[in-house]
């Protein structure tokens, strides 16, 4: 397994800090770059190539085989 991306592992901190932050006071701003680093951490190169829980939520399961 390779490890996780620098970018990737901030980008998550980031949203985990962010969420916990519009739970607390509720802005625009805040929604915005949650959805932003959403965004970010859901396309990211490191996911291309295997299909991941969040590509399967997308896409209804439908594609996605079972293992093994």
């Amino acid at each position: 397994m390779r490890s996780i991306a620098d970018d990737l592992t901030r980008a998550r901190e980031e949203w985990h800090s962010t969420y916990r932050q519009l739970a607390v006071c509720p802005r625009l701003e805040l929604r915005r770059r949650l959805i932003r680093l959403s965004v970010q951490v859901l396309f990211h190169p490191y996911w291309r190539g295997r299909p991941s829980q969040a590509w399967a939520a997308l896409h209804g399961a439908r594609h996605v085989r079972p293992a093994a």
